[in-house]
């Protein structure tokens, strides 16, 4: 299979893929993320293309530092094919390398929009190869069937000069898929042929990656100002005051407000976390009722079902609930984290008699 046809069917994957994840309501400021890549490699020489593909995979760990700028560690292996067309000779050996790259989101940079369906990502970065398993080569050398000797033995490290770009979906889901291509600049050698020139490796790769550690900018909107109207009054004319009887009335009792509360619910897949889209919309309403009662306070209880599981997953599932909520209405909505409690009960307490309801975290806060 050619290499355009092979990168036209992952981009129609790529493509596909999209429109089945639901819509979040804010891209992160900045985040974590760890991605896991495969595909196909060619290291350039005077022999036929496809001769010389090789499967390749690349795990990398990454962080963006803002909507536009990031950097990631990334290693990718592990083998490596080379040859020469006449006569017909190819030998492979294994390799890792392992660079340093610099990310810049274009869409980010040049659009107005803060979140993107498919992201345009510019890379480069600088790192090492690493060669061994030379053997195919000095059986080559070994039997004659090589005029000139430029191989190496046991093991070879060589520089690595990398540059890229990547299509990447939309950043505000925790899973991603990715689409990279990429150039590495190394040395004659590395192909065991003349040290006079240098050659590329080009790697095109589909990847899948796990977003965490997202932070948000507060969203809450800005209060809105009262304007107070002024009514001209018409003018008065001063009469004298007639004496009037002033009955003597006993003082009302006094009656104490009753507390400002709220009471939330947000229930969850098996084994899940994040709150969807229609409950986030009540983490807002909680984070307003903070907003407008500066002495409210909140309680988050997380639970699980006792039907799915064990005491003690399920005790750290509801642990992982009730922290996800804090963690959201304080950094995603504003909240202030001090007038917030957090506790988790594990399959132990069953709120509902409904099984799968209970896999829930119940928000309580009042005034009082």
């Amino acid at each position: 299979m050619r290499i355009h046809n092979i990168l036209s069917t992952a981009v129609l994957i790529l493509a596909s893929a999209l429109p089945t994840w639901g819509q979040q309501h804010d891209a992160p400021s900045s985040y974590w993320y760890a991605e896991l890549q495969g595909g196909i490699q060619w290291t350039t020489t005077n022999a036929k293309i496809d001769k010389l593909l090789t499967p390749t995979a690349a795990l990398s760990v990454g962080h963006y530092f803002t909507p536009q700028f990031g950097m990631r560690l990334h290693v990718n292996g592990p083998q490596a094919k080379s040859g020469i067309e006449s006569p017909a000779r190819y030998w492979k050996w294994n390799y890792l390398t392992g660079n340093v790259d610099l990310m810049l989101n274009l869409s980010n940079t040049f659009s107005k929009q803060k979140h993107h369906p498919l992201n345009v990502i510019l890379l480069a970065g600088i790192g090492a190869a690493t060669g061994w398993g030379n053997d195919d080569y000095r059986d080559l050398v070994a039997s004659g069937q090589m005029a000139e000797d430029f191989g190496w033995d046991q093991n070879r490290t060589f520089h690595n000069v990398r540059g890229g770009l990547r299509l990447e979906t939309d950043t505000r889901k925790t899973l991603g898929l990715s689409l990279e291509v990429n150039a590495n600049h190394i040395e004659d050698r590395w192909n065991s042929k003349s040290s006079a020139g240098y050659d590329w490796m080009l790697t095109a790769m589909l990847g899948v990656s796990l977003r965490f550690g997202k932070h948000y900018k507060n969203t809450l909107p800005a209060p809105v100002p009262v304007v107070e109207q002024v009514v001209e009054q018409p003018a008065v004319v001063s009469v004298a005051p007639v004496p009037a009887v002033v009955e003597e009335k006993k003082p009302e009792p006094v009656v104490a407000p009753k507390p400002a509360t709220i009471h939330e619910e947000i229930h969850y897949v098996i084994c899940g976390s994040e709150p969807s889209d229609a409950d986030k919309v009540k983490l807002q309403r909680v984070a307003q009722f903070m907003q407008d009662n500066p002495s409210a306070r909140v309680t988050i209880v997380g639970y699980a079902d006792r039907g799915t599981g064990n005491a003690r997953l399920n005790m750290r599932y509801s642990e992982q609930r009730a922290a996800r909520t804090k963690d959201l209405l304080v950094n995603h909505y504003g909240a202030d984290a001090k007038r917030i409690t957090t506790d988790a009960k594990g399959d132990s307490i069953q709120p509902f008699s409904d099984n799968d309801a209970n896999r829930v975290t119940i928000i309580d806060g009042s005034t009082k």
